[in-house]
């Protein structure tokens, strides 16, 4: 039997205004055959949790560039556990390479900086989603 089609979630958590980028790697993902579900811009962690629950998502893809990462992508794990989701978060955008180690600790499965190659970004998708299954 072969797996499902990964169900990936992307966002624009918070106030960020930019959505370009994520638009881009909604197509590659999908081209990729993931099943893309696009929420946009100015979403909240609750909106994202309820819609990633209703949709069946498998991974949770939040693009940031807003300089909110330390503050919105604890936030976001932390909203899952209250809904007792375990969806692995993934943050791509503008994120310092020193604020990487610190997004890992508060439960972000991967962080993708500007410029990572369309391979590593569908790579980095698949690997979380692949731990979830084996593990949940």
């Amino acid at each position: 039997m072969t797996e499902p089609n990964i169900r990936i979630l992307l966002a624009k958590l918070g106030l960020d205004g930019h959505d370009r980028g994520l638009k881009v790697v909604a197509r590659l993902l999908r081209d990729a055959g993931m099943e893309v579900i696009y929420l946009g811009l100015r979403q909240t962690a609750e909106s994202i949790v309820a819609a990633a629950e209703q949709e069946d998502a498998d991974a949770i893809g939040l693009s940031m560039h807003n300089a909110g990462h330390l503050t919105l992508a604890p936030r976001m794990v932390a909203a899952l556990a209250v809904a007792e989701l375990e969806i692995p978060v993934i943050v791509g955008g503008i994120v310092p390479d020193e604020d990487v180690a610190a997004l890992r600790d508060a439960g972000v499965a991967a962080v993708l900086g500007p410029g990572a190659p369309a391979e590593e970004v569908v790579d980095v998708v698949r690997r979380a989603v692949d731990q979830r299954r084996s593990t949940g």
